[in-house]
């Protein structure tokens, strides 16, 4: 079984629930402010657009080729074969090739945080094993956001398709997309016209970073991976020193 979630955005009433389900779950501030932003955050890792009179979600889309994994020089992105795209947080360096490296701009980072780390919706992981529902699926008033098997998601979404011809948008945006993705997503409109990516390659998209990735200058390359492995070091330093209540960075032994 290969969990998924599917997004039906002609549901959507836009109250948000997924967006405070989610921060409880991350243990993240949300108020009336934070609900106003329409955008991923560190704050924030899935949010509800209001578009015209429609709405849409941005989270993750958990591909099933992450370009965010290939990209990570350090295995910190894992696609899990539940699903979940997950990160690990003791491995990161913060380099942060997997935000460039993301097709749908989702990672984000704690810039103003002591030990910067990155954030994404990770598909509430935590309750795979028990295929559990997601947070925002549990929040959900109107059933806008199923959780469930991949297979049988796409089924549901197709048969909805086939039932009400006219409410639909005659296609499952993330069967195909960038190698397909684990969040499915069903619209009354193109996907173009919710802010979703309409010109992703039906393929995956690893070897295609690559492509790009290869033309920045290798001093570049190197010297990033170079500081970044420095910045993770002496972040570990300072962190074990403050566990152990020693000298961190900046302070001399005597």
């Amino acid at each position: 079984m290969t969990r998924a979630v599917l997004y039906d955005s002609t549901r959507c009433i836009g109250c948000k629930a997924c967006e405070e389900g989610c921060s409880k779950r991350w243990g993240l501030p949300y108020n009336d402010a934070i609900a106003k932003e329409e955008q991923l955050s560190e704050h924030k890792l899935t949010a509800v657009r209001t578009i015209g009179d429609r709405y849409a979600r941005k989270l993750c889309m958990h591909c099933n080729d992450p370009a965010c994994a290939s990209v990570c020089p350090v295995a910190a992105l894992q696609k899990t074969a539940a699903g979940p795209v997950v990160y690990h947080e003791e491995r990161c360096m913060g380099c942060r090739y997997c935000m460039t490296a993301c097709p749908h701009q989702v990672p984000v980072y704690t810039w103003n945080a002591r030990f910067p780390v990155v954030r994404k919706c990770d598909l509430c992981s935590d309750r795979a094993a028990t295929n559990g529902p997601t947070r925002c699926t549990e929040a959900c008033p109107v059933e806008a956001t199923v959780t469930g098997d991949r297979d049988a998601l796409l089924a549901e979404a197709q048969k909805r398709i086939k039932e009400k011809p006219g409410d639909y948008y005659p296609k499952v945006y993330g069967v195909q997309e960038g190698g397909g993705t684990s969040v499915l997503i069903l619209a009354g409109v193109p996907f173009g016209d919710l802010g979703y990516r309409a010109d992703l390659p039906n393929g995956p998209l690893p070897g295609l970073t690559w492509e790009v990735l290869q033309h920045i200058p290798d001093i570049a390359m190197s010297g990033g991976v170079l500081l970044g492995g420095i910045y993770w070091l002496t972040s570990r330093r300072e962190a074990v020193a403050a566990a152990e209540g020693g000298p961190s960075r900046g302070k001399k032994v005597r």
